[in-house]
């Protein structure tokens, strides 16, 4: 198989919050610990990326790998509004030259997923003030680490809100209806909405726990429904997201102009069933081509997939029943990432970076399986001359999966949480080998 040549980003991924451990700041961090939390478990300590990240960074270089992209967390860097935390800063400019270090590029991102717990208070996502606080916090961290940096993406998987959205109506008609038809027993299958949406959540848990949830809120976070980055997010939330974005990408820009700024997307190979043909370009527009205004003065776009939907004339199919499928209920199909490579590269004509694309599983066999089944398809891309720089493989350690907790393993590296031992898969020298030395 030819290999990827050396100025190809191949690595792998991590997000903050699910690596660091103890990030007692965060919105997240604080919805482990209600009494009515969707998550399984409580982050803690996670895998202690935080104090272990040069043995992470170094196992990554010794396979063979040469970048590396990772989160700086925006509760730590900013834990009380408008009060900066330079030991944290400093923190994360070890980090990018500890990447620098063992010859790999940092690409970072600056808002994966979680936010500070006073963010939350003041509205979340649904706020248009985030715009301005989202703004301030880059300008100070990029200001800070900027010198540093060639890559940064500025929020990880802008549209998830809106995925979840949809994915929690298609739900809630699914409950109806099966209760109509069997007002016994109609509760129908609460898990398999989990499974079209590429993230860990528990949307019977969210759904079902919002009553009890507000007045808990209210003493948490000072607000009866907490809109964080992954709530079912509003045409109004999505507007304040794309905004924070371009404001950011402003600042960023006027602060370094050579910095090669994007933002990623959660993006499925969406495919029509006969008769699904309208809905499944709808579904296309959702997640991806409302975008486009906000995201064509970008350098990149970084690509995220994990599978595909099939859409008939009444939606999402359910996956096949001879398919299979990974921990996270998506069905096993790695050639997905090509035909959305293919898909964006019509309609955005900057260069396009794999910042994720993974599997869940206990069988590194199949992870392997994965992989270069992927990576064919994006060899074919760049043989028809699409600008693809990179590729991040998600994750390179097993983690906190959000709310679906430490049950879904999709690292290259097996962690033992009891020790913080570390154990490289077979994945993560294989993923190595398809790089140039």
């Amino acid at each position: 198989m030819e290999k990827f040549s050396s100025d190809f980003m191949l690595g792998a991924a991590t997000a903050a919050h699910q690596v660091e451990g103890n990030n007692t700041n965060s919105d997240c961090w604080a919805m482990e610990q209600m009494e009515h939390t969707s998550y399984l478990e409580p982050s803690l300590d996670a895998v202690d990326h935080y104090h272990r990240y040069e043995e992470d960074i170094r196992l990554l270089a010794d396979a063979g790998l040469n970048a590396y992209r990772f989160s700086i967390e925006w509760a730590r860097i900013e834990p009380q509004e408008g009060q900066f935390d330079q030991t944290e800063t400093e923190h994360y400019r070890d980090v990018i030259r500890c990447c620098k270090k063992y010859g790999v590029e940092p690409v970072v991102t600056l808002h994966h997923f979680s936010s500070p717990k006073w963010l939350i208070g003041k509205g979340g996502w649904e706020a248009e003030s985030t715009v301005a606080d989202f703004e301030r916090y880059v300008r100070y961290i990029i200001g800070e680490l900027g010198s540093e940096l060639h890559y940064v993406c500025t929020i990880n998987e802008a549209n998830m809100g809106i995925q979840v959205a949809a994915i929690a109506k298609r739900y809630m008609q699914t409950m109806m209806a099966a209760q109509a038809a069997n007002p016994q027993n109609g509760a129908g299958d609460k898990d398999s909405a989990d499974g079209t949406v590429q993230v860990g959540i528990n949307l019977a848990k969210m759904m079902e726990g919002q009553k009890v949830t507000a007045e808990e809120n209210m003493k948490v976070f000072g607000v009866a429904k907490v809109e964080n980055f992954t709530s079912m997010r509003t045409p109004d939330g999505d507007l304040i997201v794309a905004h924070a974005h371009e404001a950011a990408r402003r600042a960023i820009k006027e602060l370094y102009p050579d910095i090669r700024v994007g933002l990623t997307l959660s993006l499925h190979d969406i495919q029509a069933a006969e008769g699904g043909e309208e809905a499944a370009a709808k579904e296309w527009a959702d997640e991806f081509t409302h975008y486009l205004p906000y995201i064509l003065e970008d350098d990149f776009l970084g690509i995220q997939n994990y599978t595909r939907s099939v859409i008939g004339p009444s939606g999402t199919l359910p996956v096949p029943e001879d398919a299979e499928t990974t921990q996270m209920n998506y069905e096993f199909y790695p050639e997905a990432l090509e035909h959305v490579i293919r898909r964006v590269a019509e309609d955005f004509k900057g260069d396009l970076i794999v910042t994720e694309n993974g599997i869940a599983t206990a069988d590194d066999k199949r992870r392997i399986e994965f992989i270069q089944r992927a990576l064919a398809g994006v060899r074919r891309c760049m043989e028809d001359g699409l600008p693809v720089r990179g590729y991040f493989h998600w994750s390179l350690l097993d983690n906190f999966e959000w709310q679906k907790g430490y049950s879904m393993t999709f690292g290259l590296i097996a962690v033992d949480r009891s020790t913080q031992t570390r154990q490289p898969k077979e994945s993560l020298s294989f993923l190595g080998a398809q790089l140039k030395a």
